[in-house]
């Protein structure tokens, strides 16, 4: 049986994420507490600070692989967190995740990695499929490199494959796990290009967990900071205007730390 269809999004204007009051842990450990933002459509919003702060805790969580011990995450109007399995299905479609490591299955070739969401969420033909995948890692440059295993590939290469099978489904959002990580500046460069080329292509909203201030002066249209001992957030907005303006001491010592890149 064919999945349901999601009834029609709101009409443009209205978040893609809203958080409210967001309490993550693990085993009865609080992590973050007291998460609350939006994010715009079509924005490419980070979610930045130092290591231990919470960033992928708070993106676990915001996908729906851990569960929050309070609040809630919206996408598109539409709760995530209190949904029900059929609408939960039908919201986990209209994202897409690239994992730090890429997650690629190492037994599967590209383009069988790039078809496994398409085989798991849709009824389209193997043939309709195979076609798809196969425009999916052209999108990100891998076209002839369809039947290539993950060990036969660079590890930037790895990044854009797995970002084709987030891509897989057309998702209005694209969540990423420090995607830099492991990348050498030239590699890592040509990725925020990509980004920036699926937003401005495809009107996709972008959410990036990372602390390479690089990317997060380039790419980035607004960022949250998280802090370890705060367990939360101490700052939001642009990240060059925060790096100029603030005067909390720990944003100015993890921004200013690119005072290179604000010239």
């Amino acid at each position: 049986m064919a999945d349901p269809i999601l009834p029609p999004l709101p009409p443009a204007g209205g978040p893609a994420i809203e958080v409210a009051n967001l309490a993550c842990g693990y085993d009865g450990k609080v992590v973050l507490k007291n998460i609350s933002f939006s994010v715009a459509r079509g924005e490419i919003f980070f979610i930045i600070g130092g290591s231990g702060c919470g960033k992928s805790t708070l993106l676990r969580h915001l996908v729906g692989l851990n569960q929050p011990t309070a609040g809630t995450v919206k996408f598109f109007g539409q709760s995530f967190t209190d949904a029900d399995t059929v609408t939960r299905r039908g919201l986990l479609k209209t994202f897409g995740m690239l994992f730090q490591s890429g997650a690629l299955w190492s037994s599967l070739t590209l383009r069988k990695n790039v078809s496994l969401p398409l085989e798991e969420y849709t009824t389209l033909a193997p043939r309709e499929i195979e076609e798809i995948a196969t425009l999916k890692l052209a999108q990100v440059g891998l076209s002839g490199f369809e039947d290539y295993y993950p060990a036969e590939i660079s590890g930037g290469m790895k990044k854009r494959a797995g970002l084709a099978r987030a891509l897989a489904l057309d998702p209005a959002i694209v969540f990423f796990d420090e995607p830099s990580a492991g990348l050498d500046p030239v590699t890592s460069r040509k990725l925020d290009e990509l980004i920036l080329q699926i937003r401005e292509t495809f009107g996709t909203t972008i959410v990036v967990v990372s602390h390479e201030l690089a990317s997060i002066f380039d790419i980035a249209d607004r960022v949250i900071m998280l802090d370890r001992a705060e367990q939360g957030i101490i700052a939001s907005g642009p990240p060059r205007a925060l790096a100029k303006t603030s005067r909390d001491p720990r944003v100015v010592e993890f921004l200013r730390r690119g005072d290179l890149l604000l010239q």
